[in-house]
């Protein structure tokens, strides 16, 4: 089993809507250890924390969860999910990936949703997943790398899924619930994910939560101006050497770390870093190569 495979079993047999791949249904049984944390994500903290991340979990790799936690988390999904159906924000969708394949791309290279089931599910067919209803209109936010960044998310993405066809909730959903839940007032993350936050901000007005402030880093990228990952067969990072690892991300963001600064000592490093951080140095680009690395 992969990544997916693995983090979507865990959370269908917490939830209850477990089928393995012949149909048979499993459920988790009260008992003898059940009050065992359970290990969530693996070793490989770049592509186990990525897939997490598009299943709704916000859990760092190597990160312990117990059972309880899981289920409290889609429990407050499900009360938003609830909040927003109650106020007629969603609909049921009939529609799958092959239906939909040619539509326009949105920003982030998903397609568009052409409002097939937008006015009701088709004659004979069934909800697969239900969709946010996108009313048109601009969502406006300031970047504090990327500056002003504007999006009508109806006309750019359309009406995006907020509950899956496998009952599980949409990463959208459950990044807006969960920071609301922790208090997040300053979110900083990479680039990949600037396309993301006008459908975060649309989803935290209409749950009434109040939107934090966004700082979207760019992310180090290969020759090919393809993101650095296992896919693209970056390099790993040198453990035995992070005085060279930091001062090449500072570099890398624009902070301009003097040449003899990666002989010091690391709390030497971090000293420098934190003195002369600067956010209008960071570059106001997507993607950035890193060349040593790629």
């Amino acid at each position: 089993q992969d990544y997916t495979d693995q983090i979507n079993d865990i959370l269908a047999l917490l939830a209850g809507v477990y089928r393995d791949a012949d149909g048979l249904a499993a459920r988790v049984v009260p008992g003898e250890g059940a009050d065992l944390q359970i290990w969530i994500l693996g070793s490989s903290a770049g592509e186990s924390a990525e897939v997490a991340g598009t299943r709704g979990l916000r859990f760092a790799s190597n990160y312990h969860v117990a059972p309880a936690s899981v289920l409290e988390a889609t429990d407050a999904y499900r009360a938003a999910f609830e909040q927003l159906r109650a106020a007629g924000q969603v609909f049921a969708c009939a529609c799958t990936r092959k239906e939909i394949a040619d539509s326009a791309l949105a920003r982030d290279g998903t397609r568009r949703y052409p409002g097939t089931c937008r006015n009701g599910l088709p004659p004979g067919r069934e909800a697969r997943a239900w969709r946010l209803r996108v009313e048109p209109g601009v969502v406006s936010f300031d970047d504090a790398v990327q500056g002003l960044i504007c999006e009508d998310v109806a006309a750019d993405v359309g009406d995006f899924v907020l509950l899956r066809a496998d009952g599980l909730f949409a990463y959208q959903l459950a990044v807006v619930v969960d920071d609301a839940a922790a208090g997040v007032t300053e979110v900083v993350r990479g680039a990949d994910l600037l396309d993301s936050t006008a459908r975060q901000i649309l989803l935290q007005r209409l749950l009434g939560h109040p939107s934090p402030a966004y700082a979207h880093l760019p992310v180090a990228g290969n020759a090919a101006g393809e993101k650095l990952s296992k896919q693209t067969l970056a390099r790993a990072v040198e453990d035995a050497r992070p005085q060279q690892v930091l001062a090449d991300a500072l570099d890398f963001l624009g902070q301009a770390p003097p040449d003899g600064l990666v002989d010091a000592s690391l709390d030497a490093l971090w000293a420098w870093a934190r003195a002369n951080w600067s956010m209008e140095r960071v570059p106001r680009q997507r993607l950035v190569p890193a060349p040593r690395y790629g």
